[in-house]
Order: C-alpha cells, then structure tokens, then sequence
C-alpha cells in the first residue's frame, strides 16, 4: 500500500481542531491553577523567567513531536520512535516511563481539583478525596466511549477554558502593581533553575498526543496544525496567568493554595470560590482526559510490541477503544491516590516523580528525533534545539529521578524475565515524496500507519 505523505490517511477520524484541543488540554491542564503560586515561592517575581524560558523550550519541542507524528503515526508514540531509532529496550524503557507517570500524575492533578472543591465547600482532607476521586471515575467512563467522545469533551472544555482565562487575566490587570515584582529575585537568580524543574509539570504534554496520531485523520496534515495552535494558545495563556497571578496578588501568590481563586475574587470583587472550584475541574478534567487516552493507546501499543503483557494488546489499532489498558490505568491512579491519602503527602512528590518520568520520554524522544528526521531539516534543527535543554531539566529533577531509573530497571527486568521481545510489528509502506522504503530502524525514513491488523503480543 503506497500514498504520498502530504495525503497521509490512518484509521482514525479525528479532525486538526479536535487534536488542538487535546493539546490545550494535555499541557495547559492543572499547571495553570496551582503552580503559579508554586514558583512564585521558589523564585518569587523571577520565577516569570522560568516560564518565559519554558514557553520558548516547547516550540521546537513541540515541533519535533509533531514532526515525528506526521511521520510515524502509531499509537506507541515516543515508545515507537525510540524502537526505531535505538531498539526494543530503548522502546519498552520509554513506554514504562511514560505509562506509569500517569497514576502518579492523575493523582496530584485530581488532589490539585479537590483543593479548590475544598475551599468552596469545606470538609477537609475528605473533600479533596472524594472529588478526586469522582474524576477519576469520570475521566474513565469518557475515555471508555472511545478517542472521538474524547475529543469532543476536549474541544467543548477548551473553549470554556480559554474564554475564563482571558477574562480573569483582563479583568485582573487593571488591579496590577508593579511594585509586586520588588525584589525581582528575593531567593536569588539560581532559584530559576528549581523554579523551571518544578515548572515543567506545566509543559509536559506534548508527548501525550503522540500516542493519538494514529486517531487523526490525516496526521501529516493535522498534527502540525494542531500543533501550532496549541503551542499559541498555550503559551500566551501561560505567560499571561503567571505575570497577573504575581502582578495583581503580590507577596500572597507564594501562599495561595489556590491562585487562581483569588485572581477570580478580585476580577469579580467578591467571594469567587465556586466559580474557581468550576474553572479548576474543568482544568483538571481536560489534563486528565487527554492523559489517559494518551496512556491506554500507549499501554495496548505496548502489549502488542511485548514490552507488557499480550492481553493489553487490544485497542492499539486506529480507531479501537484499548479498554483494557485502560482500565489498568485507572486502577493504578486509584491505588496511588488512596496511597497518597493514607500517608498524608503533597502533590509537591507526586509533581516531581510525574515530571521525572516525563522528561525522561523527552530525553530519548529527542534523541531518536535527531536519528530519525531528515538532516538539515527544520524539523531535525528543533530536536538539536531542544536536547541540550531537556537534559538540564532532567538534571535539576534531582532525587525525584529516583522513580525514572527505578521504572527503567523494572522494564529492563521484565523483558529479561519475559525471555524474548515481539518481533517488529507489520507496518504498512508509505511512499515519501518518489521514495519507498521498508521499515527497519534506525535511521531510515519510513511512515506507518497505526490502522494494522497484524497485532503480536
């Protein structure tokens, strides 16, 4: 089977707007309601340099992402690109990483959602777990409908999002001070560098979607645009929040539990406390939405490339429902909510763990880009852009890479035990530009389309 690249066609059905609004989702997500505050008291005023710096790391991030989706649309994502560029242990190292980043991470993000339900309602520490976990049950049952009743609800909660963020940052600024930003950098400028580790949970995303480029319908045609918009809407919504969340609330950012809550009581002069706990859910749902579509295709990829079990395999062709990997997640986030309830801990952890884990899948995702695109290409000059930083970043995680190399030893493991590794999965050829190419690894130049039958576990 042949097709030319810029008419690229998979098995899925979902549309470029779709696609931004699982972006938007995916990166945007709980960063925006409880990390401001967050770096505000780990750099005071300057930690604006850290999302500065970050909004201009995930453009070429962003892109190189992209540019390997249109290319290799496959519901292994990263886990895919790494099998190509370096092998099955490269493969199984990223798909662990990622995969079981996910619970962690869809605690801390629905713990983030409690906090703001809790300070409109009370209740308490009892509040904050059960609202957690009613999104998780949520966020489940939507993605169980399958990837296209996913990108619906996305594409609604974007818009919402975006309209009551630019809103609350309008009605805001007139109440800015520029004295707020005295002393610029209380803890020094060195605290940028803690301040951006413990901000890349905001960023983190743009991997999420590549496990869904198999779903759209014209991948090398959608994703980039996808891709652009998101990157747009992101940043400026990002910088914007984080420069008003300082600006207008001063000293109080470092102290808010809930920032964007009292950005909200002085746009609308009152007590805002329901309409943040709204705005914070549909925050938190939309991260956790895309999150889990992205892990459940990456864990039935994963099993059909026997770096997981076989039975995970289901679900890993465009446009199947992997309810079973699913459901694997969504047991696994409940088990380290109700561990992380039981011993008391912040999201603080649970942000640095998750975000080891993530950068990790950028570092070797970067990597297998600068193996796999076309030398000389724009696309090839943004991963060499990006790898420098991402492993600063991965560096500044510190201790938290505890998790990161404890998964890497855990799937290394396994497919020793396991005692062999699937064969290459059978991928359909697809003519770039007059030259076809069967796939092998490494550097070749090949494009697969996720729609296939032959599914190995």
């Amino acid at each position: 089977m042949t097709q030319t690249h810029p008419t690229l066609v998979s098995g899925g059905r979902m549309t470029a707007v779709q696609g931004a609004a699982l972006y938007v989702g995916a990166v945007l997500g709980t960063g925006v309601i409880a990390l401001p505050a967050l770096a505000a008291e780990a750099a005071g005023p300057a930690s604006l340099l850290a999302w500065l710096l970050l909004v201009i790391v995930s453009v070429p991030l962003a892109a190189t992402f992209a540019a390997l989706g249109s290319r290799h649309p496959d519901a292994g994502g990263v886990s895919t690109y790494a099998r190509m560029a370096f092998g099955p242990r490269a493969a199984a190292v990223v798909g662990w990483c990622f995969y079981f980043a996910v619970p962690p991470g869809a605690s801390a993000a629905a713990l983030f959602g409690g906090a703001y339900v809790e300070a409109a309602l009370g209740g308490g520490t009892a509040t904050v777990a059960v609202t957690a976990m009613l999104l998780m049950a949520a966020v489940t049952v939507t993605n169980h409908s399958g990837v296209q009743m996913a990108g619906r609800v996305q594409l609604a909660l974007a818009g919402l999002l975006v309209t009551l963020l630019l809103l609350t940052v309008l009605l805001t600024l007139p109440h800015a001070s520029v004295g707020n930003l005295q002393p610029f950098a209380p803890q020094g400028f060195t605290a940028i560098g803690p301040a951006a580790a413990l901000l890349m949970w905001s960023f983190v995303g743009w991997e999420a979607i590549t496990h869904l480029t198999g779903e759209f319908r014209r991948p090398a045609r959608d994703l980039p645009r996808a891709t652009a918009a998101a990157v747009v809407v992101v940043g400026a919504l990002y910088l914007a929040v984080a420069f008003a969340t300082i600006a207008v609330l001063g000293s109080a950012a470092a102290e808010s539990d809930a920032p964007l809550g009292e950005l909200l009581a002085v746009a609308l002069g009152g007590d805002a406390r329901w309409l943040a706990a709204g705005a914070a859910l549909l925050l938190t749902f939309g991260a956790m939405n895309a999150y889990y579509a992205g892990a459940a295709k990456l864990g039935a990829a994963l099993g059909r490339d026997g770096a997981l079990p076989g039975w995970l395999a289901r679900g890993s062709v465009a446009g199947e429902v992997p309810r079973r990997s699913l459901a694997v997640t969504a047991v696994l986030a409940f088990v380290a909510l109700a561990a992380v309830v039981a011993a008391g801990l912040g999201t603080r952890p649970l942000v640095l763990v998750a975000t080891g884990s993530i950068i990790t899948v950028y570092v070797i995702g970067v990597a297998a880009a600068l193996r796999l695109l076309p030398r000389r290409s724009r696309a090839w000059y943004a991963a060499a852009a990006t790898i420098g930083v991402v492993l600063l970043l991965l560096l500044m995680t510190g201790v938290y890479l505890v998790w990161p190399v404890a998964v890497t030893g855990a799937a290394l493991l396994y497919l020793r035990l396991r005692g062999q590794i699937a064969p290459e999965p059978h991928r359909a050829v697809v003519t770039l530009g007059a030259r076809t190419e069967q796939p092998r690894g490494g550097n070749e130049e090949r494009d697969m389309l996720s729609g296939d039958d032959d599914i190995s576990g």
